[in-house]
């Protein structure tokens, strides 16, 4: 059964704090976590990772994914 809150998966907030979660996964839990604001009230370390996310330009302010940008990256562009 997956407990959720809102549009966020919070069995995958489990995963990731158990290190269960790959690249591709976790770009796309911090992607929910920044649309539904949860990115900013849950512990620093999520407000942190969020930012540093954006910053690098994997994901934008809104919280959508640069999937371009983050297949570029994996092929080595």
């Amino acid at each position: 059964m997956e407990i959720k809150r809102g549009s966020v998966d919070l069995t995958a907030i489990i995963r990731y704090e158990n290190g269960e979660l790959d690249d591709n996964e976790t770009l796309a839990l911090f992607s929910e976590l920044i649309k539904s604001g949860l990115a900013w009230r849950l512990q620093g370390h999520y407000g942190r990772q969020a930012h540093a996310l954006i910053d690098n330009g994997l994901i934008m302010a809104n919280g959508e994914v640069d999937w371009d940008y983050v297949n570029a990256l994996e092929r080595g562009y």
